[in-house]
């Protein structure tokens, strides 16, 4: 008896995990697929083309009113069913209504805001949130630190797989060189005990897993914040530490900014904004703040030459002359 065929969002999980992609991502292609698919009545997509993609990217854009990143990830989706599971590339030029893409100016917190959100912070979000203002890190890439990134020595931070799968290293700021020592102890202590009972496994990527096969149990390999649980771990089924969920620093850092009482919409990723800021504020060229964000284009780092403002700041208001 022949096994039955794996249904369609199956064959697009099994497709992100041997591309290697992430866990988010799985679940957001898998997401827009079957909205594609509920959108057009349930049709099999092998059933559609192009012009059912136009029509439902479109839709998303117009009546669903979407942010233009938002309808990228949907059209990548789309493009990644067709071309790896269905085996059939839409090579072609798509024409649909693009949402806008607003140009707002980032969020940016002084130093002396900074310092307020922090000192309200506490434990491992406290250390993750000095981090994201004191290297510029992004939150995912701040929570999968492993201890192999931390480079005391040189005082500096190797990010690994940053946006667009690009490595890139950055500072490790010299006040946070004890505190993250004393961290790693306990971390250590806590890896320590998981191993005496049995467990001590730490998620790799596939072809880390393959070439090093017990590399999983190392102490190197170990997540610089991990989760205060053991769970089981999706795709093997395997149980194993992760790292803090990123929803964790990001509650606490929003009740930090509103027990301070800072009259802005503060995240963790207002942290990375104020730090580019801060640094071009000090001087710093355009190129090393793009190099120490990971920005693959400086047109994206010169969003806070803007916020900047220097010339609204050198200009003397009519009003003030009165």
């Amino acid at each position: 008896m022949e096994p039955k065929p794996k249904k369609l969002v199956d064959q697009v999980s099994d497709s992100i995990r041997r591309k290697q992609y992430s866990h988010r991502t799985e679940r957001a292609y898998v997401n827009w697929i079957r909205q594609y698919i509920l959108f057009h009545d349930n049709r099999h997509p092998k059933d559609m083309g192009a012009v059912d993609v136009e029509r439902f990217l479109t839709y998303l854009a117009v009546e669903r009113n979407i942010a233009a990143s938002t309808q990228n990830q949907a059209f990548s989706a789309i493009l990644f069913l067709y071309k790896e599971v269905l085996k059939r590339p839409l090579e072609t030029s798509f024409q649909f209504i693009g949402a806008k893409k607003p140009k707002r100016l980032p969020i940016v917190l002084t130093k002396s805001e900074v310092q307020q959100v922090l000192r309200r912070l506490s434990g491992t979000e406290y250390l993750i949130g000095q981090l994201l203002y004191g290297s510029g890190l992004r939150i995912t890439e701040a929570v999968r630190l492993r201890v192999q990134n931390i480079d005391f020595e040189q005082g500096q931070i190797l990010v690994r797989d940053g946006n667009g799968a690009q490595d890139r290293i950055t500072m490790l700021p010299k006040v946070l060189m004890q505190p993250l020592k004393e961290h790693f102890l306990r971390v250590k202590d806590l890896h320590q005990i998981d191993l005496r009972k049995g467990f001590g496994h730490v998620f790799l990527p596939n072809a880390l897993a393959r070439k090093y096969p017990n590399a999983d149990q190392e102490w190197v390999w170990q997540y610089i914040f991990p989760s205060n649980r053991i769970s089981e771990s999706w795709g093997d089924g395997i149980m194993r530490r992760h790292h803090i969920s990123p929803s964790t620093v990001q509650k606490a850092v929003r009740d930090a900014s509103k027990s301070a009482q800072i009259g802005k919409h503060v995240t963790p990723h207002t942290f990375r904004h104020s730090f580019a800021t801060h640094l071009l504020e000090a001087g710093y060229d355009i190129r090393t703040v793009q190099e120490l964000l990971g920005h693959k284009n400086v047109q994206t780092t010169m969003i806070y030459t803007h916020v900047l403002n220097r010339v609204a700041k050198a200009v003397h208001s009519p009003l003030d002359s009165m």
